[in-house]
């Protein structure tokens, strides 16, 4: 048996391992992104009916430098302009899914000490790094089919939607390999996940700017991105071009890069030891800040990088999307009809703002849920163990997850009101003055909605702390599909809207706030919270198996 070979032994036995630890994660991961993708295509079939309408839409797509940051025209046709929507979205959630697998099966284990009792028996040393490889690999495939699947039921072409499934589910593998690497650089989860978090963000960022500082081809209806684009991985997936070509070779970048970044991995695996990473370890102050004395001090000490990453792509968001409002005052057509809807308003500009501050509204849902979601990852990672061992009850230190969880939505709600409120001040005309009253006021009255989503979480993790993760995320889909955004476009019953929190947000700034929906969101997140923190203290803690 030669060396590299034994390297590999045990492999098979540790992935299966991992498929029976992530079998309710990835899956809810997997299902959770094609019922996003088969969501926004049934929106995007009911709302462009038309041929006009959907070269109306792609025109203002492809035409709009700021949109170009967005996503990628490739032609005109309903499934092309659902990945200009949808793509960056998918692509961006993939990454993160793969990223954390990687992660959860190499160096978590080395952290909770379960790869020093493995290592123990006959496991070759790369068997760890391979086999969460694989399962994340595996998922990704499986994600691409169901991805493709979710866009062939609501009658796209067959070609186009397995060229999309395809260009989102390579992104996840690249980043798979990206996550290999950084478990060998960093000594500590969160410092691995923040490193392939922050290549996620440069490659975010290249394909963008290579779209932006792209041009329309003459018929108006097509990008051709600069060269930034083919420097990133989410570059590669729009240029494979679904619905608009439906380029396979730029999968053999995909395969070429994700082989070297698993030979880096493999060179560095055998060049550090068990438990630490390639990357020195910063020396701690002899003297703990004042700051860290308080179980919410330590949360938001922890969370401050994250929180960062979100203040400043919600800014990002938001000064894009306020400087294409003057796209939207000339619109008509379905489009219009659309916005009005969402927007619950027949003025278009009012409708835009409320749309988008709603979208703003999930995505500061998404992050409230990933940080609430932290306190099962403290206890089960065993870091919780030792702080209750001090004088902080459970409910102190759950009252300081939730605080830090409220503070953080409303502060990136702001942000990006406020990134919108300065460029849609320009646009949409009133003054940037105006603008801010407006959409702060509107970006506040989000957060209700968001705190009830907030206060199911903190419910599970303390009534079924082992299922916290799979039914907070599937709670969270299920609300942002049975919100105002796709509700109406999917044609469900009244009933079935009403469950998710975003239809009782108030729509502003095209309608005055009304208190009702308002104080019975905030009584259910108090009602929610009380709940889940009772029940975690009349329960053993979730320790590391």
């Amino acid at each position: 048996m030669t060396g590299r070979t034994a390297g590999l032994t045990g492999t098979v036995a540790l992935t299966r391992l991992a498929l029976r630890r992530d079998r309710l994660t990835l899956s809810a991961w997997v299902l959770g992104l094609s019922a996003f993708m088969a969501g926004i295509t049934a929106m995007s079939v009911s709302g462009l009916p038309t041929r006009q309408d959907v070269i109306e839409q792609t025109e203002l797509m492809a035409g709009n430098a700021a949109m170009r940051m967005l996503g990628l025209a490739s032609g005109a046709s309903v499934g092309g302009y659902t990945l200009v929507r949808g793509y960056l979205t998918l692509a961006v959630l993939a990454a993160l899914m793969s990223t954390f697998a990687v992660v959860r099966h190499t160096r978590q284990n080395e952290e909770t000490g379960r790869a020093d009792l493995v290592g123990a028996t006959a496991v070759g040393r790369y068997a760890g790094l391979a086999a969460g490889v694989v399962v994340t690999v595996g998922a990704n495939i499986a994600l691409s089919a169901l991805l493709g699947l979710g866009m062939i039921v609501n009658g796209q072409p067959m070609a186009g939607s397995v060229t999309a499934g395809a260009s989102v589910g390579a992104v996840g593998i690249v980043f798979a390999g990206v996550a290999a690497i950084a478990v060998q650089l960093s000594s500590t989860t969160r410092g691995a996940s923040g490193i392939a978090s922050a290549v996620l963000g440069l490659a975010f960022l290249l394909s963008g700017v290579g779209n932006m500082l792209g041009r329309a081809d003459a018929s108006g209806l097509r990008v051709v991105s600069a060269w930034p684009s083919w420097a990133s991985p989410i570059g590669w997936g729009q240029q494979m071009r679904p619905f608009g070509g439906d380029r396979w070779w730029p999968l053999a970048l995909f395969a070429v890069l994700f082989a070297v970044l698993l030979g880096v991995a493999g060179a560095l695996v055998r060049r550090r030891d068990v438990g630490r990473g390639m990357l020195p370890e910063r020396r701690g102050h002899a003297e703990a800040a004042p700051g860290l004395l308080s179980p919410f001090g330590l949360v938001r000490r922890l969370q401050r990088g994250a929180l960062l990453a979100w203040a400043v792509g919600m800014l990002g968001f938001g000064l894009v999307l306020g400087a294409i409002g003057g796209e939207i005052a000339d619109m008509d057509g379905s489009a219009r009809y659309w916005y009005t809807r969402v927007g619950g308003t027949d003025r278009i500009v009012d409708a835009y703002r409320t749309s988008i501050i709603g979208m703003a509204g999930m995505a500061a849902a998404i992050y409230t849920v990933q940080i609430l979601l932290r306190m099962h990852a403290e206890e089960t990672e065993g870091r919780l163990e030792p702080v209750l061992a001090t004088a902080v009850s459970r409910a102190r230190w759950a009252t300081g997850h939730i605080m830090n969880a409220v503070l953080g939505a409303a502060g990136l709600l702001l942000l990006f009101a406020v990134g919108m409120g300065v460029t849609a001040g320009r646009t949409l005309g009133g003054g940037v003055a105006a603008q801010l009253g407006d959409l702060t006021t509107a970006a506040l009255a989000q957060l209700p909605g968001i705190l009830a989503l907030g206060g199911v979480v903190v419910a599970v993790v303390g009534l079924l702390p082992r299922w916290a993760g799979p039914v907070s995320w599937t709670v969270l889909m299920a609300s942002v599909l049975l919100g105002p955004l796709f509700g109406p476009s999917l044609k469900w019953p009244q009933w079935a809207q009403d469950l998710s929190p975003f239809t009782h947000t108030p729509k502003a700034p095209a309608a005055a706030i009304t208190m009702a929906p308002v104080l019975t969101l905030l009584v259910a997140f108090t009602a929610l919270a009380v709940v889940g923190i009772v029940t975690s203290r009349h329960r053993n803690l979730a320790l590391p198996a």
